[in-house]
């Protein structure tokens, strides 16, 4: 989500606040700052000036000489310039010398403006200290500033002060900001939610969005009707009547606001709806009421077979899982994720009905899915928006209307909800209940505070607390841990001091060390898409002379059943990797596209004369139609596995007699061969009808479990950020990746992740040779890591890799 500094400024009170405290007040919220954008950061040098006096130039008749009074910048100013709307007295940018500014090339009308440092110079012999700007050359054009695009130098108002610094000016010294809102924040999906919880936490006031308007009886029309005949697809739906509509642009303020969250101005109303999305978090709509037949709004599921073309162009075909809005006879828009091409504001609408509503998440995010279509409204609607902001949004967008002028805003407001009494989450504990979630102990008046701060209704009596929820909160379930995690935000995570887990006896009905191993592992599969089979441990001796292994295999060499059902049972399994095939091609014959599946299992290897050796081993097999599947999705699910339980894994060329050649590896832990993976081989697919590239894979779950640690042991959450560095080395074309980033985590310790993300092979890098590119993590143990530190890092990490593998960095 994009948030402009200036913006969070005006709801919050955060005079003198610095914004690394802002930043890190936002993160002990839960909003991580994912990137800072400088709206104009290459622009500089750039003031007002008066022009006090203009004439022609005396060797051109197109250019002037202009003399300009630029305040505490300088007097008598002589700058030439070759607009032909420049006057005396006019105010304008002037960038001086030593400014930076944009500038196209002279007869370059294909490619953009670039940045130059203005210096002083002569124009066909005549002085010239600066240049006069038109809006090009500040990088801005009219939705930023009206004028700045006009032909010719950009107008500033008279009342401006000479020497005003244009940048700040205009409003291009801002800042926006990328937060990242998770799913459980749905209340912050908007300005004024991150507005909010920056207020309760630093205890600054919060400035309220001006949601008053005045109604006009006169306006009303009581011929428009809502129905809602799916409340349980649309708890509340608010409609709300304009009429007199003028469509004009939207004022400055709004157009800049809208543009730096990534947001085209369009017209007035248009943008209304838009910034009112972007400040309270809502999606709203308006209706050409002109365009809606019989004046009516029906919420209902979508017809089998029914169609609707939205604002995009695009035809949808419709089933009984759509939810849509229709007026009299057709659909108009699909709830909650764009309206409909019929219906939409245009420059003849002249009276309108606003839309605020909230739709069920979970429906428009299958809509959203199936149809393929997804916006701005669709992306909040699938993570929450509250019944209670959907009334603040109405009269937000009203209150716009009025102020910008654009409207006679009528009395008649439709407001139908399912369940207009629904209480607010309430919870009922005590202090020492949330301090015990907590493991610190709080003080009971500072608790109470807290909550609200954060807009809690809270009853006390004694230890016993009452709390009922701000009704925009839709993440609150009603336990103690909801007021915890609320608490300690708020109160701080420094707070929390790391303990030791006290030694305890295992209980009787625990699971043991080896068996949460286990359990994890199955759940980490189930998680990345897997789905667990179980077969029997017999196999067959054509099942291995489908996967090609020569006679004097080790597989061959299996237990053979004295009494066996019939011949395709009449060996143990010495491999899972028969099974595991002919699952794929059972699926792959009955027409799934998409397959991954796993088996945990022993099998069976001969030792001498007495029981075999059962080895627990993974086996695990994969494809997806589309070529969803791949070499490195494969491998991928192995830096899973390796992640999850805290290993590296390395990997090397090997081959299989079932694999294809040029796409199989070896799986090594700590030096280790624990298993293999890869493609399998395109004869061995046709013949079991597998059309996609499938993958399969073996790990010796025995051997791999020896390298899981013992016991759990704590690791704070380090409070310095990642440094990421890119490297491109220049190797041999049989190199592996683990080869590479065995020595760099040999060399340096403080490298916490590998990640190959080109490669390279050309020309440029020489016969037999290849470029791979890496990007290196540094994570900090006990202090923050400075530039010089990581270059520190990077010169050790250079130095291991020429003495021990002879590479270079690619000049």
């Amino acid at each position: 989500m994009y948030l402009p500094i200036s913006w969070l400024r005006e709801l919050v009170d955060l005079d003198g606040v610095s914004l690394e405290k802002i930043e890190d007040s936002l993160f002990s919220c839960g909003l991580e700052v994912e990137e800072k954008k400088p709206v104009s950061p290459d622009i500089s040098g750039v003031c007002a000036g008066i022009v006090t006096h203009i004439e022609r130039h005396p060797d051109s008749d197109h250019m002037f000489v202009c003399l300009l009074d630029c305040g505490e910048r300088g007097q008598d100013i002589q700058v030439v310039t070759g607009a032909q709307n420049v006057s005396a007295g006019d105010r304008v940018p002037v960038a001086l010398p030593g400014a930076v500014v944009y500038a196209r090339k002279k007869g370059d009308i294909d490619s953009g403006p670039e940045l130059i440092t203005i210096k002083p110079g002569k124009l066909r012999g005549v002085i010239s200290n600066g240049m006069l700007c038109s809006g090009e050359e500040l990088g801005i054009d009219d939705d930023w500033y009206d004028g700045a695009g006009v032909d010719g130098i950009m107008k500033l108002p008279g009342d401006l002060a000479p020497g005003t610094d244009v940048k700040q000016y205009l409003g291009l010294d801002d800042e926006v900001w990328d937060i990242s809102v998770t799913a459980n924040l749905p209340h912050c999906q908007c300005a004024y939610g991150v507005a909010r919880e920056l207020s309760a936490l630093l205890g600054h006031r919060l400035n309220t969005p001006d949601m008053s308007y005045r109604a006009t009886e006169a306006a009303n029309d009581d011929s428009i009707k809502v129905d809602v005949s799916a409340p349980d697809l649309c708890p509340r739906y608010i409609g709300h009547y304009v009429r007199d509509i003028k469509i004009e642009r939207s004022p400055v303020w709004m157009r800049r606001r809208l543009i730096m969250c990534g947001i085209n101005p369009i017209n007035n109303i248009v943008d209304i709806t838009n910034y009112v999305l972007l400040e309270l978090g809502q999606p709203m709509h308006a209706f050409d009421l002109s365009k809606l037949r019989g004046r009516r709004i029906v919420v209902r599921r979508a017809k089998p077979g029914e169609r609707i073309v939205t604002l995009d162009e695009k035809e949808f075909k419709l089933t009984e899982e759509n939810l849509v809005i229709c007026d009299a006879e057709r659909p108009v828009a699909l709830a909650g994720i764009m309206g409909g091409l019929d219906s939409g504001i245009s420059g003849d609408t002249c009276e309108l009905l606003f839309e605020a509503a909230k739709f069920e998440r979970g429906n428009i995010r299958r809509t959203s899915r199936a149809l393929g279509q997804s916006s701005d409204s669709s992306r909040r609607f699938e993570k929450g928006v509250d019944e209670y902001t959907t009334r603040l949004a109405m009269d937000r967008a009203l209150h716009l209307i009025e102020k910008l002028g654009c409207g006679t805003i009528s009395a008649t407001d439709l407001d139908v909800q399912a369940e207009p009494d629904k209480p607010r989450p309430r919870i009922e504990t005590t202090i020492k209940a949330i301090n015990d979630v907590l493991g610190i102990e709080i003080p009971a008046d500072t608790i109470v505070g807290i909550l609200r701060r954060l807009n809690y209704d809270i009853e006390t009596y004694g230890d016993k607390i009452t709390a009922i929820a701000p009704p925009y909160r839709l993440d609150i379930e009603g336990s103690a841990a909801d007021l915890a995690e609320d608490v300690i935000k708020i109160y701080g995570y420094e707070h929390i001091v790391p303990r030791f887990m006290p030694n305890a006896a295992i209980t009787c009905g625990g699971y043991n060390r080896e068996q949460q191993n286990t359990i994890k592992f199955k759940n980490l599969m189930c998680a990345i898409g897997f789905h667990e089979m179980m077969n029997y441990s017999f196999t067959s001796p054509a099942e291995l002379d489908m996967l090609r292994f020569p006679p004097d295999a080790p597989e061959r060499n299996a237990i053979r059943i004295s009494n066996p059902l019939s011949e395709k049972y009449s060996i143990m399994r010495t491999t899972l990797a028969p099974t595991v095939v002919r699952i794929l091609s059972h699926n792959a014959k009955r027409g799934n596209d998409s397959v991954r599946i796993y088996e945990l299992a022993n099998i069976f290897v001969p030792k001498g004369e007495g029981l075999p050796d059962e080895v627990q081993t993974v086996g695990f097999g994969m494809y997806a139609a589309g070529g969803g599947e791949s070499f490195f999705t494969a491998k991928g699910v192995l830096e899973s596995i390796a992640e999850a339980f805290r290993l590296n894994f390395a990997y090397e060329k090997t081959t299989k007699p079932y694999l294809h050649p040029g796409a199989t590896a070896k799986v090594l832990c700590r030096g280790e061969e624990i298993g293999y993976f890869g493609q399998l081989a395109y004869d061995i697919a046709e013949e079991n009808e597998i059309t996609a590239n499938a993958y399969v894979g073996e790990i010796n779950y025995r051997k791999l479990s020896e390298f899981f640690d013992s016991r759990l042991v704590y690791s704070p959450v380090m409070p310095y950020r990642d440094i990421r560095r890119d490297l491109a080395l220049v190797a041999p074309k049989d190199m592996t990746c683990g080869q590479i980033e065995e020595v760099i985590r040999t060399a340096c310790r403080e490298v916490s992740s590998i990640r190959l993300f080109d490669v390279y092979r050309g020309a440029q890098v020489g016969e037999g040779m290849k470029s791979m590119a890496f990007t290196l993590t540094f994570t900090p143990k006990d202090r923050e890591l400075m530039p010089e530190d990581v270059d520190k890092f990077i010169s050790k990490i250079l130095r291991a890799l020429e003495y021990k593998l002879g590479l270079k960095i690619r000049s």
